[in-house]
């Protein structure tokens, strides 16, 4: 977990802040939730009221990562949408209160789930059931008409697997134009076989079992899809390709974010092909083989836990994980 508190004259200025912005004056608590290994999340409670508050990590950053300003632009624009998400009620600019930006949203009543089930969703036949939720979500996500969003403004979906590749492999340059030795077989694969876009949507580009809050009570039902940090307009099958890459298989190897969704095993939930097939049914989409972008999302993990081990701020972040997302890419590679 990344390490950051609050000081007495940083809780004095959020204090202000949201004052000012009519949302909860007086006392705060304030408790950090969820582990930390990407942006920072905390609870404010005041006087009866919960509101969550994100900001970046200390920096060093990846590049382009963590931009939580434009991670509270996407939350407006799909929650307008109809998109269960927490509603943004306040943006903050770096030097408002921190030496960072940062955004302000409201609670949402629910359970989070990663390694394990609970109540209400102890039940083993829970796990197909959030299956299924997490893909008709997919869905009706991509069926969002971004062009009349206020994303349209910045979009760029035009070559975005082209581009998209090209960001991560000069993550992993070697210094002398080729590609570190671990990642290059792999990223010479990618680069040989990069496709044409399928289409252009929104996508979340992180949307797994542990990004998702369920509503307090059962059947599963989802009360709000968090974590939107990555999510950009481009193609859709790398979204796909990122919830079958997190999705656990019973008896397998898995990868750290696999392991993150270890509550997803249990008799009865689909496999990974059967996933690909019901987003096909639910979209509309033609079927489409999905192999390169499930190399690709393999590959970007593998450079974003690099980049994170690197920058040393959070124990987590180890070289095996890596490995274990680059052996994985490889059992993708396609000749």
């Amino acid at each position: 977990m990344t390490t950051w508190t609050f000081d007495e004259p940083t809780r004095e200025a959020l204090c202000a802040f949201l004052e000012a912005r009519g949302i909860a004056p007086g006392a705060m608590v304030i408790a950090p939730i969820g582990d930390g290994h990407s942006n920072l999340t905390f609870r404010i409670d005041i006087e009866g009221r919960a509101v969550v508050l994100r900001r970046p990590p200390p920096p060093p950053l990846p590049p382009g990562s963590n931009d939580v300003l434009r991670e509270a632009g996407f939350l407006a624009a799909v929650g307008g949408a109809g998109l269960p998400v927490p509603e943004v009620l306040a943006t903050g600019e770096t030097g408002a209160v921190f030496d960072v930006p940062f955004y302000v949203m409201g609670m949402i009543d629910g359970v989070v789930l990663t390694e394990t089930r609970k109540a209400p969703l102890d039940e083993a036949a829970a796990a197909p059931a959030m299956a299924e939720a997490l893909v008709a979500a997919m869905a009706q996500l991509h069926a969002i008409d971004w062009t009349r969003t206020t994303l349209a403004a910045k979009a760029r979906p035009e070559a975005f697997n082209l581009r998209h590749f090209r960001i991560f492999r000069r993550m992993v340059d070697d210094g002398a134009g080729g590609v570190l030795p671990p990642y290059a077989r792999i990223a010479a694969w990618l680069e040989a076989n990069v496709p044409e876009p399928s289409g252009a949507t929104i996508i979340h580009n992180d949307l797994r079992l542990g990004n998702v809050m369920w509503a307090p009570q059962a059947p599963a039902r989802i009360a709000a899809i968090l974590d939107w940090e990555l999510a950009t307009v481009g193609d859709p099958l790398l979204d796909l390709a990122y919830l079958v890459c997190s999705a656990p298989r019973e008896g397998a190897t898995h990868t750290p974010v696999q392991d993150l969704s270890a509550a997803l095993i249990a008799p009865g939930t689909p496999e990974p092909a059967a996933l690909v097939a019901r987003y096909f049914a639910l979209s509309g989409r033609a079927p489409a083989d999905i192999a390169w972008y499930q190399v690709m999302v393999l590959f970007k993990l593998a450079t974003l836990y690099r980049y994170s081990r690197l920058a040393g701020h959070d124990p987590y972040f180890v070289e095996e994980h890596e490995d274990r997302f680059l052996a994985e890419a490889a059992f993708y590679c396609r000749d």
